[in-house]
């Protein structure tokens, strides 16, 4: 039975024993009368907790037999539990409604609950540490690298795309680059393994924005553990990552300018050619009117001359 109140009333609890046997048998408005009090006075005691039903502990399965909830807790972790996954709560659904009866308000609620969502929203818990000198100043390749996402009109499909691409600051190629229709943080993690095979990183300097994918906890977290040395621009300064965005003008006035791209592989497949002629046919008035591919190969030539002679002094003097 839901009791009722009498607001500023003044009236006794033992009223209360007057009014228990007959509350379920005539209404609210007549009890009022009887007690020379106006309607407005009654109402509703709230109850505690949240409103409404509670949540069901149990899901049917399409055999029509009953689990328990943690068994569907446990099938959501198996979903989960692969590599390179980046599932969200509607995904999930769909994978679950081959086995359960379940919506995605269900699955989202469980998913909450149990601390298996995503997360839209990216709250750095760590101290970012910012540039100390707007300018670099590299020396030798895989010194200092930057990396930018940029935006891409598909004019074919009415869209934007992203590309992200990473260029070595002294020899200004570009190691590698991305484009996606949305790039998530695991892309950005095997992107860096991907040039970790093919060079060296330890140690490198990498230098980028706020974005959010920049600043997530699992791109953080990969980049400390293979050693590479993460630095943050400060906000709306984008001189301090002068290289990377100077490259994109530079494409934006070679490729996108001057191209409308009816699709997305269309321009991805453009891109691709653009990237090689850039890093191995393009001259590049900074480095000294050579390629990239050639700043890059000189530099090695210098290194392995550098390394020669003194693995040579030292066997003299041994």
């Amino acid at each position: 039975m839901i009791p009722l109140n009498f607001a500023g009333t003044g009236r006794p609890a033992a009223s209360w024993d007057e009014i228990d046997p007959i509350e379920n048998q005539i209404s609210r408005t007549l009890l009022c009368q009887w007690l020379n009090l106006p309607r407005s006075v009654s109402y509703y005691q709230p109850q505690l907790g949240k409103p409404g039903a509670r949540p069901s502990q149990v899901t049917m399965k399409l055999d029509g037999s009953w689990v328990d909830n943690q068994l569907v807790v446990n099938s959501i972790r198996q979903l989960l539990d692969v590599e390179f996954n980046a599932l969200g709560y509607e995904y999930i659904t769909y994978e679950l409604k081959k086995e359960y009866i379940i919506n995605k308000k269900k699955v989202y609620r469980l998913m909450q609950e149990y601390n298996l969502l995503l997360g839209k929203v990216i709250r750095p818990t760590r101290k970012r540490e910012f540039v100390k000198f707007r300018r670099i100043e590299s020396t030798k390749p895989l010194e200092y690298l930057c990396w930018d996402i940029k935006y891409v009109w598909v004019e074919g499909e009415r869209r934007n795309y992203y590309l992200l691409s990473v260029i070595d600051v002294y020899s200004r190629k570009i190691l590698d680059w991305l484009f996606k229709g949305s790039i998530r943080q695991i892309d950005l993690i095997n992107l860096f393994r991907r040039i970790n095979r093919s060079h060296q990183l330890k140690g490198v300097i990498l230098r980028n924005d706020n974005g959010s994918q920049f600043i997530a906890h699992s791109v953080r977290n990969f980049l400390k553990s293979s050693e590479i040395k993460q630095e943050f621009t400060h906000v709306a300064t984008p001189e301090e990552n002068s290289y990377i965005e100077a490259f994109h003008s530079i494409l934006e006035h070679d490729v996108i300018e001057r191209n409308v791209f009816d699709s997305y592989y269309e321009a991805k497949e453009m891109l691709g050619r653009y990237f090689s002629h850039y890093n191995n046919h393009r001259l590049h008035r900074s480095i000294g009117f050579i390629t990239p591919q050639q700043k890059w190969e000189e530099a090695q030539i210098i290194y392995d001359t550098t390394a020669a002679a003194a693995a040579f002094s030292e066997n003299l003097s041994s």
